[in-house]
């Protein structure tokens, strides 16, 4: 099965990414899934390297990692990622820059898409 997340909202300031980031680590555990991520929106800043929280808070970029180490693959808006400043060197090794086009195959080749 393949599933797609698409998450919009900030790594930090609201909860959205941090519970999508905990469903996708548990999709990702499992041998009968393809699971793609995608970030958009204010969500790309959280495939930023070098993230620094507090003891005892989640850490979005630990989160990201597990997803890649478990085979499953995060994609970035690039347009988002041009809006924001940030570029490819800043990023999350791992992580690569998308475009809405591959969006929209990852969307056409999905058994399942959830958006957060």
């Amino acid at each position: 099965m393949n599933t797609l997340i698409i998450i919009n909202d900030p790594p930090y300031g609201t909860e959205r990414m941090y519970n999508a980031l905990r469903l996708a680590g548990g999709l990702v555990k499992r041998d009968d899934r393809q699971l793609t991520v995608f970030l958009m929106g204010d969500a790309v800043s959280g495939a930023k390297a070098g993230q620094k929280t507090p003891d005892g808070y989640y850490n979005v970029e630990r989160m990201l990692r597990r997803i890649i180490s478990g085979k499953g693959q995060v994609l970035l808006c690039g347009t988002c990622l041009d809006a924001r400043a940030l570029g490819d060197d800043e990023l999350l090794a791992g992580t690569r820059r998308s475009t809405m086009d591959e969006l929209a195959q990852a969307t056409s080749a999905a058994d399942k898409v959830l958006v957060f």
